[in-house]
């Protein structure tokens, strides 16, 4: 086989393994973020109602202000 032969094969085993990877990727992202959820307001007022916290609105904005800080 000549050496543009490997070359091209090269190339299209690379492009073949990273559109492999994307979707496996997306595939283990979307399964992620359906079994563990983020955390949006709704639940930490849930969660607040649960521990017998009265939630107020300010609470749960400053909840979710120190929770995005917190992560970034």
């Amino acid at each position: 086989m000549p050496e543009w032969g490997w070359i091209l094969i090269a190339i299209l085993a690379f492009i073949g393994g990273l559109v492999l990877g994307y979707f496996t990727a997306r595939k283990y992202i979307m399964n992620y973020l359906k079994e563990n959820p983020p955390i949006d307001e709704q639940m930490i007022t849930m969660m607040m109602a649960q521990m017998g916290q009265k939630p107020s609105k300010r609470k749960v904005q400053q909840i979710m202000n120190s929770m995005r800080t917190r992560n970034s």
